[in-house]
């Protein structure tokens, strides 16, 4: 039997669709179950950027002259401006704003904050140039005090000016790496990730220097931990099953979501996600899927739609008479996240899901990947992962 047959077709679910109407940055969902707004934040060129840093900094200035002082107008970032939208299977933005006045001794800080990014923003757009958010930070460190606080309004900033964060030319430093069947180019520099070594290839920052993609993989596989990427990679695990193997180890940085994001559109590929059976693992690929709540304004651009959990799930700990040796007790903190996501929409919409997490919540026990280690170094590449896509059991 050929392993490799099935993959890509069974995967891939239909498309999502939805009727909007574009009113203002505002697009309202018509559906049979709710009635909401939605912000729109788009990739703006950087000519559009500064053009709205300006036109802002214009309405700032007549403001003042006029004798009314000078405030920011900036969507809420709130979980109750947050909403869930099932046919478009991501978190979004609703139309909740909150004033951020200079005159008010409660924000006059922020504002200041708020006003320094938007000229150091501007400043990057003039010379056409990337920075790190680390970059950002240092640029006034006595006014951020904390890159915590320059990054959060960073995300303000994005939202203020109604673009995605990329299109501010401010960039996390390298996080994520790919390796396996995928060739692409990079600032004009043609990359094949089969010729990467074991570390693979670091996910370019900004992914506008991306592109020409091309692959004969039949899906992406989405790991969560270095150590079992770097497993996959050794045992060169795409060569008997071709992939492209990707990771963001541990929590997904943005850049990692943009690559994934893109691949899967581009490639047409499935994604099947290898995460830890507890609840912060179904978090991470909740974070790929439909977005994460922190940076939900941006997550039209960030979400990559029907990731399948591959595992290893809690059924699995049972289904490959995993030692309880090398299971973990949950802690009361994991059990109530455990519960927590069974009351989200994104879970709710998936009853495989819902059955695990029930099992997860009621056996109290969770394992991480390396877990399947107990039985050989390369158990998980040469009998876990060909067993589970022979099998095709992913939810």
């Amino acid at each position: 039997m050929d392993d490799r047959i099935g993959v890509k077709d069974q995967v891939n679910g239909s498309p999502k669709w939805y009727v909007g109407e574009v009113n203002e940055g505002l697009v309202s969902r018509h559906t049979p179950q709710h009635e909401q707004a939605e912000r729109r934040f788009t990739d703006l060129p950087l000519s559009s950027v500064q053009n709205r840093i300006q036109t802002l900094a214009i309405s700032l200035a007549k403001s003042i002259l006029s004798g009314n002082g000078f405030s920011f107008n900036v969507p809420s970032r709130a979980a109750t401006n947050q909403l869930y939208v099932p046919e478009l299977d991501r978190i979004v933005l609703k139309d909740k704003s909150s004033v951020r006045p200079y005159a008010n001794v409660s924000t006059v800080r922020k504002t200041t904050i708020t006003t320094r990014i938007l000229s150091l923003i501007h400043q990057l757009s003039l010379k056409s140039i990337h920075v790190t958010k680390r970059d950002l930070f240092y640029t006034d460190v006595k006014l951020f005090q904390d890159q915590t606080q320059s990054d959060a309004v960073l995300d303000d900033v994005s939202c203020i000016l109604g673009c995605t964060r990329s299109s501010l030319n401010v960039v996390a430093a390298e996080k994520g790496v790919v390796v396996g069947r995928l060739v692409f180019s990079d600032n004009g520099d043609m990359i094949d990730c089969t010729k990467m070594g074991i570390g693979g290839k670091a996910i370019p920052p900004n992914i506008d220097r991306v592109g020409d993609m091309s692959s004969d993989a039949l899906f992406i596989l989405l790991v969560e931990k270095d150590a079992a990427y770097m497993r996959l990679a050794e045992d060169r695990f795409y060569n008997r099953f071709p992939c492209i193997i990707v990771t963001a180890k541990g929590q997904p940085d943005v850049a990692t979501r943009l690559f994934l994001r893109k691949m899967k559109m581009e490639l047409k590929l499935p994604v099947l996600a290898l995460v830890d059976s507890d609840p912060y693992g179904l978090k991470i690929l909740s974070v790929y899927g439909c977005g994460s709540k922190n940076m939900s304004y941006d997550s039209a651009n960030l979400t990559t739609p029907d990731i399948k959990w591959l595992g290893i799930r809690p059924s699995d700990l049972d289904k490959y008479k995993i030692p309880e040796q090398c299971r973990l007790p949950m802690t009361e903190q994991d059990i109530k996240t455990g519960k927590d996501l069974l009351e989200e929409d994104f879970v709710k919409k998936n009853p495989g899901w819902v059955e695990e997490l029930n099992l997860m919540v009621k056996s109290k026990q969770k394992a991480e990947i390396q877990a399947l280690s107990t039985f050989g170094f390369q158990y998980l590449s040469e009998v876990y992962l060909p067993l589970k896509l022979q099998q095709q059991d992913w939810l």
